[in-house]
């Protein structure tokens, strides 16, 4: 589907989706326990694939529309699946039901499309092999097909965490209910830190101890998944809220804002998005206590942001930096290269179709707005939920109209995005 966005003014109260991140964990929670109910899920691409992993594995998982999953669990250890794990383009659910499917006592194969089988397994998959376990990549490369099992009991493990802090909560997450637990050092720096402190709230709200270590992670094993009433609410998702938030900073109405419901803090590393917008001169009002963020239109200025530990920001940041006034640096990206697509690249080239001046380098991306003047183009969504949703962002406050093409990609993490955007009174044309 391409989706055409036309330069529009914004205004208007809209909610958030919920958290995929704490969706992915809470749903694999509820699997490894004994029954719990998922309160406000993101039901989504992504997410629908955890939910059939929760099933292959001898769980159930029954939706009440969009609002709750009632879950029964296999209670600790995972059978083995009747055929293949689908992973689809979800590459959280790939790498949390891979350590999962080590804990079966037969062998269990994740696959998914072409997209996710060129993400990099490989640490996990040495780690399932430090840990006894069988582990292995069937074209020997280090991607899906994969192929584990063989019952691990845990123990200790070395890996690095600058490749994906996914592994890291992919061994937290099965340790619990393995014999001895299992105790995570970490190699390298970890990038992506935030995305184990939602682990690590996850865990603990499904009563389930794990802490950081000098030197890494560790959880204990011998315990039980069950959150406190049998049920797990998940809060709104602060990675989907950096478009609607921009979408406001660029595209406000005179004398007005975007308000964005279901923005109650987290450990999510992505609410940096406020602080990224104030620093750039955006007046943005976040009421903590009711979770609204409102976000008028404002003068940006360029600005410089690390995204080690904010990956998922970096197309939201480039966006509005083709927007801005001076240069937008964008640091310590190399990871960003490793996700549904090269992100770095798939920016850096597409914004260029808009008109914006752009230099890519390995692990910076600088986005020069004071020599881009955007306009409309066509544009390539790359297959990738993020890149499409920013480039309709710059599509706000692009001269002409902006077409991107395969623009359903949107339904892997914010299934509703461009209603949400018509509701603000974007102009939107969705057309085959």
């Amino acid at each position: 589907m391409d989706v055409t966005i036309s330069q529009s003014r914004v205004a208007g109260r809209v909610r958030a989706p919920p958290s995929k991140s704490y969706t992915h964990r809470a749903t694999l929670a509820a699997g490894y326990g004994a029954k719990a109910v998922v309160a406000d899920p993101l039901v989504s691409a992504d997410t629908r694939a955890t939910m059939r992993a929760v099933e292959a594995f001898g769980g159930s998982v029954e939706r009440d529309g969009d609002a709750r999953l009632s879950i029964s669990g296999f209670d600790g250890r995972p059978e083995v699946p009747d055929d293949v794990v689908d992973c689809a383009n979800s590459g959280t659910t790939t790498r949390l039901v891979t350590a999962c499917g080590a804990l079966a006592e037969g062998l269990c194969v994740f696959t998914g499309d072409d997209s996710l089988r060129s993400r990099p397994q490989g640490p996990l998959l040495d780690a399932i092999r430090q840990l006894g376990g069988r582990a292995e990549s069937t074209r020997r490369n280090g991607q899906a097909p994969l192929v584990v099992g063989e019952s691990i009991d845990g123990g200790a493990v070395s890996i690095p965490g600058d490749v994906s802090s996914q592994y890291i909560t992919a061994l937290l997450m099965a340790g619990a209910v393995t014999d001895e637990g299992i105790d995570v050092e970490l190699e390298t720096e970890l990038k992506s830190a935030p995305y184990v402190d939602i682990t690590l709230e996850v865990l603990d709200d499904f009563g389930v101890d794990a802490a950081k270590t000098d030197d890494g992670f560790s959880v204990p094993g011998g315990q039980s998944y069950a959150p406190e009433g049998g049920e797990y609410a998940v809060p709104g998702d602060f990675s989907s809220m950096s478009y609607l938030l921009s979408a406001g900073a660029v595209a406000a109405a005179e004398g007005d804002r975007v308000l964005v419901e279901g923005a109650r803090p987290s450990a999510q590393g992505d609410s940096a998005i406020v602080e990224i917008l104030e620093s750039m001169g955006a007046a943005v009002g976040w009421d903590r206590d009711a979770g609204e963020i409102a976000v008028p239109r404002a003068s940006l200025s360029g600005t410089t942001v690390d995204v080690g530990d904010t990956p998922d920001l970096l197309p939201t940041i480039a966006a509005l930096g083709a927007v801005a006034d001076g240069d937008t640096v964008i640091e310590n990206c190399e990871h960003v290269r490793y996700k549904e697509t090269d992100r770095v690249s798939a920016m850096a080239e597409e914004l260029g179709k808009m008109g914006a001046s752009v230099t890519e380098e390995r692990d910076r991306l600088t986005v020069h707005g004071g020599d881009t003047d955007l306009v409309g183009a066509r544009v390539d969504g790359r297959a990738d939920h993020r890149i499409v949703m920013s480039l309709a962002v710059a599509g706000l406050a692009a001269d002409g109209d902006t077409v991107i093409e395969g623009a359903e990609h949107v339904d892997v993490s914010f299934p509703d995005f461009f209603d949400a955007m018509e509701s603000l009174g974007a102009a939107v044309d969705r057309h085959e």
